[in-house]
């Protein structure tokens, strides 16, 4: 009993003195650094767009520096006096995603992005990097913020209405998802809630989230458009939404998006979040996530509640699409000589970082595809849009298809790692 009591203390200390590190360089609100992305499939350059105070700081004051490496970019605040890391991340956007379609083989285009933050309370230096094709990273852009500087924006964010529709923790020991309305009227708002209780049920029904439901936190923020539903540009349907959504992302008719992220994130700016989601109200299969960008799915498919954990698997966890028969707009996306950084897929350059100690002494490796190696941790060849030379974990598994099983032994502890990551 002493030695349970002496160890809540040490926690409790532990907690004390991390908030006390939070405090020596951060206020609790957000400093959100805007830029564009711009090149071809072979060079990256970095605009500037402006800076923005936002209200809510929802990640933990413990956990500054990321610690998962994952991400094909990163963004690292350093103090200016010590050059001491105070703070990372890492995250993807779509740029990086048409960056291996062929239409960036022949052509330039730009892409808006975000980068929040804790609002610094002294000068600091923001380096933002790139992953280089071989996994390295290397420094695409750097410039020092000063946190008094009058240029940072200091107004409301836009408004619109939000509600919490589950959970009342403290967004800092919690996972906080905002659910962003996309082709929502001001008249079907009552559905938009709807809609979301039903997606958080979806997730609180889906292990390992199901044991964590009284540390997440759901909400959800009313962007309201003029008109219902998304821009379906293959058969010429078009409608002016808040988001801007539309499938044919890089001309997939199933691949949902938005590219308007800077609209994304004026909008989540209205509740604390960890992750946003969008939520398209359409009865059409699809949807899109992307590693701490965002989510998006449709709302009324009878499939959605599986795109769901599907995408929210990408944009809250870093998981990798484990199928490789799909077609895809990518091409050559995971150079076969070098391990990915997603947790869920291996080239086996690399596996000893992966799942390898999951794997029985009596599961032959690669492992076969037959019905007795079902729900068998293993090395199962085909995944990352690949049939060949890329591996997965497990036969099948919510980032593999829409059949019944839900998120494998690998991606169910990727996930875990992540909640747990923000609560604490």
């Amino acid at each position: 009993m002493r030695n349970l009591f002496y160890a809540a203390l040490m926690m409790c200390q532990i907690s004390a003195m991390a908030q006390d590190e939070f405090n020596r360089y951060f206020h609790d609100k957000v400093l959100r650094f805007d830029f564009m992305l711009a090149g071809d499939y072979q060079k990256t350059t970095v605009y500037p767009a402006g800076m923005k105070e936002e209200p809510f700081w929802a990640g933990s004051f413990n956990n500054l520096i990321d610690p998962f490496g994952y991400g094909n970019f990163r963004y690292e605040l350093y103090d200016s006096l010590s050059n001491k890391l105070i703070y990372s991340r890492g995250f993807c956007t779509l740029y990086q995603e048409w960056q291996t379609t062929a239409e960036a083989k022949i052509m330039q285009r730009s892409f808006y992005e975000v980068a929040t933050m804790p609002f610094p309370k002294n000068k600091t230096r923001f380096v933002l990097s790139i992953r280089e094709r071989d996994g390295s990273f290397s420094k695409l852009y750097e410039t020092m913020i000063d946190p008094t500087d009058y240029f940072i924006r200091r107004e409301r964010p836009m408004n619109a209405v939000s509600t919490r529709i589950s959970g009342n923790g403290d967004p800092n020991t919690s996972v906080d998802i905002a659910f962003i309305a996309e082709g929502y009227t001001k008249n079907e708002m009552e559905k938009f809630r709807d809609d979301v209780r039903k997606m958080a049920e979806v997730l609180f029904s889906e292990p390992p989230f199901d044991a964590y439901r009284d540390r997440i936190n759901i909400w959800a923020v009313e962007a309201v458009s003029d008109d219902s539903g998304t821009d379906i540009p293959g058969e010429n349907i078009y409608g002016n939404t808040a988001l801007n959504s539309s499938f044919y992302t890089f001309d997939l008719d199933r691949y949902l998006t938005t590219q308007d992220i800077k609209s994304v994130n004026d909008y989540a700016a209205n509740v604390p979040h960890d992750n946003i989601v969008v939520l398209i109200n359409s009865s059409r299969y699809g949807g899109g996530g992307v590693y701490n960008y965002y989510s998006g799915t449709t709302s009324d498919h009878p499939l959605a509640p599986k795109v769901f954990i599907h995408e929210f698997g990408h944009g809250f966890a870093g998981l990798a699409d484990e199928y490789y028969t799909s077609e895809v707009a990518y091409e050559e996306f995971y150079p076969m000589n070098v391990e990915p950084w997603e947790p869920n897929i291996t080239t086996m350059v690399n596996f000893d970082i992966k799942w390898k100690n999951l794997i029985g002494k009596d599961i032959p490796v690669p492992t076969p595809s037959e019905k007795k190696y079902e729900n068998v941790t293993g090395l199962f060849e085909g995944g990352g849009y690949s049939a060949k030379g890329i591996f997965r974990p497990e036969m099948d598994c919510r980032m593999k298809s829409n059949g019944p099983k839900g998120y494998c032994t690998v991606c169910r502890d990727a996930v875990k790692k992540m909640i747990e990551f923000y609560i604490k």
